[in-house]
């Protein structure tokens, strides 16, 4: 038997609060018009506060969505998160700056992606060389970045920053206008899987955000990113950011030569399978050098079939999406933004490694410190790669006596 929302006490009838069904509250029937009435004056109060919260929280819904463009207005959010609009207007590159072929192209189409790749590309020692340079300054931008992370700022105030960043190293920042993405940055905020818009939404305390930064220098893309927390975060997200980041790191760790490609996801899945997160598999790690995408195809959960070997001269990045809760994802109403299906939170990080005869070398790590004193053979091991044949480029650039002890400092 179902009570009347009035007295409580007696069966309801098919007597509904006109009220109620307006604002889509449902089971609010009453048992005769005279309870309706009763509960309907300053009896009633407690039913009105009903009426008056509800209608509150959809007021609040509406000034939320009220500078969403109208493709997004009737869009159901998977979480809590909500795009800011009016977008900032594109950011103009100097014409003196080197452009990628889809940089001025009405639909952001590349020409040199659409051909067809028979295999991974092999990198000769002068494309390694501008390789190794991109993928430096790709790492300044994303650390300059990435110290401006605050409550307060808002995403679309990071993309000036990375886009001027750009500019100041006389690169172009890889996103703009690929495919007609917007700005100069992803910024993936709390349940955004990738590829957010940076919009004028501020951060927030307690918000985590990734920072996915690209450049094109010299006729070569570098590629890098990282999910921070945002002032004070809750210990969960902080566990997925840590969790996330090892995967990546124990990836890095098994590649050189003669590895194939599926054993990077089987390696991220026995890190992240334990700690109970979940891998995006709609996403993946790509080949990075003339072309923003391309060959190999690196795939980051386990059980893949994806076939080939890695070979010296191979530069491509590894970028594992892990959720806290479900692997299944939406997409925003903008053509880009991927969120959790669950609107639980998901991290990222990134890094282009180039495979060595011996190992691999991580492009777009940190330079070491710079050594007071130089010593016989410098350790291996800067930034977690230790005992795995993995260096970095400042490691690569001391070995071969350029005179620069970190990456900062070389000419490549």
């Amino acid at each position: 038997m179902v009570l009347c929302a009035g007295c409580q006490t007696k069966e309801a009838s098919r007597l509904e609060c006109p009220h109620c069904k307006k604002l889509g509250i449902a089971g609010s029937f009453f048992c005769d018009q005279d309870c309706f009435k009763t509960n309907s004056d300053m009896a009633g109060a407690k039913h009105k506060l009903i009426h008056n919260i509800v209608q509150i929280a959809a007021e609040a819904e509406e000034t939320r969505n009220s500078t969403l463009p109208p493709a997004m207005r009737n869009y159901q959010f998977t979480g809590p998160l909500r795009p800011v609009y009016p977008l900032s207007a594109r950011r103009e590159v100097p014409a003196h700056v080197q452009r990628p072929d889809y940089a001025d192209h009405p639909q952001g189409f590349s020409p040199s992606e659409a051909v067809r790749e028979r295999a991974p590309k092999i990198l000769t020692e002068q494309e390694i060389a501008k390789s190794r340079k991109v993928c430096r300054l790709t790492r300044e931008v994303l650390d300059l970045v990435a110290s401006h992370i605050r409550p307060g700022v808002t995403t679309d105030e990071l993309d000036a920053i990375c886009h001027q960043a750009c500019i100041d190293r006389d690169s172009y920042p890889s996103p703009l206008n690929y495919v007609k993405f917007p700005k100069s940055i992803c910024t993936s905020v709390n349940e955004v899987i990738c590829h957010g818009i940076p919009d004028q939404r501020p951060l927030v305390e307690g918000d985590i955000v990734n920072l996915d930064v690209s450049l094109y220098h010299d006729g070569f893309h570098g590629d890098v990113n990282a999910t921070y927390p945002v002032g004070k975060c809750d210990q969960e997200s902080l566990d997925l950011i840590a969790g996330t980041k090892k995967s990546m790191d124990e990836a890095i760790k098994i590649c050189k030569p003669g590895v194939p490609f599926r054993e990077i996801g089987n390696k991220i899945d026995e890190v992240i399978r334990p700690l109970g997160y979940s891998i995006v598999r709609r996403y993946t790690g790509h080949g990075v050098n003339q072309l923003f995408h391309g060959l190999p195809t690196i795939v980051h959960y386990a059980g893949s079939k994806t076939p080939g070997k890695m070979e010296p001269g191979m530069v491509f990045t590894i970028e594992p999406m892990i959720n806290l809760g479900t692997a299944n994802l939406d997409h925003w109403k903008d053509d880009w933004t991927a969120v959790t299906l669950d609107g639980r939170r998901s991290a990222q990080f990134e890094e282009t490694i180039l495979i060595t005869e011996t190992g691999c070398e991580i492009l777009t790590r940190p330079a070491a410190p710079k050594k007071k004193k130089k010593k016989s053979k410098a350790k291996a091991g800067a930034n977690g790669a230790a005992g795995t044949g993995a260096s970095t480029p400042a490691d690569a650039e001391a070995d071969d006596d350029e005179g620069a002890d970190g990456a900062a400092d070389a000419e490549a």
